[in-house]
Formats: structure tokens, C-alpha cells, sequence
């Protein structure tokens, strides 16, 4: 029965600041940029120095290809904000799934995150055909579930439930994901001679460093057809061209606390000197011999430092943009969403940076997978476990609008790689970057009434 458009202040949902709000525009504001701009170095720590050395190590591991791992372990990870922020959306806050919360974030993270990758990385990074068309078509399929869950604002155990069996059908196709591969290449390269193509380059441009031996380096090429997750030799690995020294076992990778010979990297060194001692005290760095066997428990713990940051972080932009009136609908498609995708971010444009373009588009693409199994969790948990009367109520206004913006989003992303030939590089975070704007300016003149019959106000103004 709720028509009005009325949504709950982003700022209702997090501590009041340490400043009333006329001291926060008698210039106490600069200190929340501060701290945004600190988080933002923090995110960058955690993730270059123990959550991606984790990440590789478990690939190593388990002999995950890039895409895999970039799908699986890290979209994980890095969208562990979203799976806390869910939680608490069901459990403590009460709050509804708006079309801010949905549309925003995941627009930005299927063409934000690429225009990031696009731009800040000098590499230019080759793609597979087959793991972004595996993960748009699972992210697809998982929109559309959702969207018919919440049609008519009501979630029941068994809606939630088959989000988790999506989800555990999507794991499935990944552990055969080789095979999968090895069969459709075989079927449509015929036809396709762009896929045959692009697999080659990709395999002609990535060689493979094996475990160092007392001759030196192996090296040998291997295409995405002769790794996976059940390789007959777990010492090779994609990953092995490691992201940060890791294939150099001989070799104890230096101390965090070594001073950079740079100016600028001395300067920011200095700056982040707190955060550096704080995460050396809380997590092992795996990267070192001595700590090497506990990187499972730097993943997990790794991780929950994102997620604190991010909670920081969002904390932080929700007063600054509360203080400088900007407009809720625009601060959830903007600045939060942007706030809560800082990891996914970080992650995929440092490995873009290493030239590990699967991993980076399969993370942007395969968080947006785990974001709605971060719905499917605790819908479940509470529809089955908790409130077993009746189910969850959502409103679930703009219904059709979000089904459109999202799928013509994957639509173009896909559509965008393959005409840039199939690669990463600063044209393709052009195109993703005027695409982003144009969806932006678009959701936000729908959710200011401006476009369509949607005006929404904050609740009490």
C-alpha cells in the first residue's frame, strides 16, 4: 500500500558523527574527507598486501584459472561489505531493497570498476571469450530470479532458497568450467572464428612460470584449456605469474615496515604508517615463509578488515554528502554505491595492472553474482529459521526500470569488450566510463520524478 516514494535517510542507519551538523559546515567537513581519503588508502593496503597474496597462494593451491579464482575466492572477499550491509539490512535495520541499493552499485560495478581497470592500468590485458559470456549469462539469470522475487514485494523461504541453488549451480559450472569451455570452443569456433582468436592471443601472450628450480625458471605456454580446478600438476597455475613475488620461494619477501626508495611512495609510506602497524599486529602476511601456511586465516581475516573500512568508509561519505545536501537518490547511486564497491575496485584494478584480465573482469562481473547471493543468505535464514509465519515484506518500486538498466548493462559491457577486440586498455574504459555517466544521469533523473512516475522523498522531510 505504500505509494509515496518515501525512503529512510542512508544516514539513519549509522552512528551520528563527532560533529553536530552546523559544525560539520563551519568547516568540520574537511575532516571527513580526511578520513575517506585515509580509508581509501587503507582498502589499498589490505588488498595489495595480504588479501591478494592469499588469494594467490589458494589458487596455487586448489590450481584455479584466473577467471575462476577472480569469480570465486575474490568477487567473495572483496563483496564481504555487501554480505555484512545485507545482514544488517534484514536483521537490524529493517531496511527495504530500494532500486538505489541495487541499481547503483551494480552498475557501477559491472561499468565503473571496468572504466577504473580501463583507465588507471598501463597494460593492456587480453580477455576470454568464454569466462565473461559464463558470468554475464549466471549474473543475468540471477537479476532476473530476484526480480521476480520481489515483483510482488514479498520473499518467501522457497524464492530465497532457489537464489542459493542459482548460486550453487553457478559453483558447479565452475568446478567443470575447462570442460565446458573445451566443449563449447570446439562446437562454435567454426562459426565464431573471433573465440578461436581471441583464446590463441590470450595463450600466446600469457606464458606460465612453473616453481623455480636450480636451472632457473620453467617456463612453458599453457592456454586456459590445460589449467583449471582439477589439474593433474598443481604446481602450475596461472597464478603462478605471480602478483607479488611469490614464485620466488628461495626468497623471504621483505618486511612492511621497509622503507620505499621513492619520494612520493616514502611520503605516502609515512602517512599510512598507523594502518601498515595495525594490520601487521592482526593479520599474517602469507607472503612471507614463516606465515606462508596461514593464509586461509589472512583471507578470512583479511577480508573483515575490508569490511570494517568499507563500513568506515560509507559511514563517512553518507554525513559528507548529508552535510552538502546532496539528494539521497543521487548519494545511493553515486557516492554510496561507488563507497560500498571501493574493494571490488581496488582488487580488480591492481590485477588489471599485472595484466591478469580474467581475473579482473570475472570479479567485476562474479561480485555482482555474489551480491545476490548476498540477498539470497539472509532472506533464507530469517524466512526459514527465524520468522517462519510469513514472509519477508519489500517494496519494490521502479521494478521495471531496474530489470532494463541492469540487463542492458551486462548487454553492453559484453557488447563493448568485443568490439575493442577483446582486451583491456584505456578505449575500453572510455567507452564503460560514458556509458557509466549516461546510466548515472538517466537513474537519477527517474529517481528525482523527472523521467517516469517514480518521485521519491526522504522519509520526515
Amino acid at each position: 500500500e505504500n505509494r509515496t516514494g518515501c525512503v529512510l535517510s542512508s544516514s539513519s542507519e549509522f552512528p551520528e558523527g563527532f560533529f553536530t551538523p552546523q559544525e560539520r559546515k563551519d568547516g568540520g567537513i574537511v575532516i571527513y574527507f580526511i578520513i575517506i581519503l585515509y580509508m581509501f588508502l587503507a582498502v589499498s593496503i589490505v588488498c595489495d598486501d595480504y588479501f591478494l597474496p592469499s588469494l594467490e597462494i589458494i589458487s596455487e593451491c586448489l590450481g584455479l584459472s584466473q577467471d575462476v579464482a577472480g569469480a570465486t575466492f575474490m568477487a567473495a572477499g572483496s563483496s564481504a561489505p555487501e554480505l555484512v550491509t545485507a545482514f544488517l539490512g534484514v536483521f537490524v535495520t529493517k531496511g527495504d531493497i530500494g532500486v538505489s541499493t541495487i541499481l547503483g552499485s551494480a552498475i557501477y560495478n559491472l561499468l565503473g570498476i571496468s572504466a577504473a581497470c580501463g583507465l588507471f592500468s598501463s597494460v593492456v590485458s587480453r580477455l576470454s571469450c568464454w569466462p565473461l559470456f559464463r558470468d554475464c549469462l549466471a549474473y543475468t539469470i540471477s537479476v532476473a530470479a530476484v526480480l521476480a522475487m520481489i515483483s510482488d514485494n514479498r520473499i518467501y523461504w522457497y524464492e530465497s532458497a532457489s537464489l542459493l541453488l542459482i548460486y550453487g549451480c553457478y559453483i558447479l559450472v565452475l568446478c567443470f568450467d575447462i570442460k565446458i569451455n573445451q566443449y563449447l570452443m570446439k562446437k562454435f569456433s567454426p562459426c565464431c572464428t573471433c573465440f578461436t582468436k581471441a583464446m590463441e592471443e590470450h595463450a600466446e601472450q600469457q606464458p606460465l612460470v612453473g616453481w623455480r628450480e636450480e636451472s632457473g625458471p620453467l617456463i612453458r605456454q599453457q592456454s586456459r584449456t590445460d589449467s583449471g580446478i582439477f589439474q593433474d600438476e598443481l604446481d602450475y597455475s596461472h597464478l603462478s605469474t605471480s602478483l607479488h613475488g611469490l614464485d620466488e620461494i628461495s626468497e623471504d619477501h621483505p618486511s612492511v615496515f621497509t622503507i620505499p626508495e621513492a619520494d612520493m611512495k616514502r611520503i605516502l609510506w609515512v602517512l599510512s604508517l598507523p594502518i601498515i602497524t595495525l594490520l601487521y599486529l592482526t593479520i599474517p602476511d602469507c607472503r612471507r615463509r614463516f606465515w606462508r601456511k596461514w593464509f586461509m586465516v589472512t583471507f578470512f581475516i583479511s577480508a573483515a578488515w575490508i569490511s570494517a573500512i568499507t563500513y568506515v568508509l560509507v559511514w563517512m561519505i553518507t554525513i559528507a554528502g548529508e552535510t552538502l545536501g546532496i539528494p539521497e537518490s543521487v548519494m545511493g547511486l553515486t557516492l554510496l554505491a561507488a563507497g560500498t564497491s571501493v574493494p571490488d575496485t581496488v582488487a580488480s584494478v591492481l590485477v588489471a595492472r599485472k595484466g591478469n584480465g580474467d581475473m579482473a573482469m570475472s570479479n567485476i562481473v562474479g561480485s555482482n553474482v555474489f551480491d545476490m547471493l548476498c540477498l539470497g543468505i539472509p532472506w533464507f535464514i530469517k524466512t526459514a529459521f527465524i520468522n517462519t509465519s510469513g514472509p519477508i515484506e519489500v517494496i519494490s518500486s521502479g521494478l521495471t526500470y531496474t530489470a532494463i538498466s541492469l540487463i542492458c548493462s551486462v548487454v553492453f559491457i559484453f557488447l563493448a569488450v568485443h568490439l575493442n577486440g577483446w582486451k583491456i586498455d584505456r578505449k575500453l574504459g572510455v567507452i564503460c566510463l560514458v556509458l557509466y555517466l549516461v546510466f548515472t544521469v538517466l537513474s537519477i533523473l527517474y529517481e528525482l520524478g523527472i523521467i517516469g512516475n517514480n518521485p521519491t522523498r526522504v522519509c520526515g522531510n
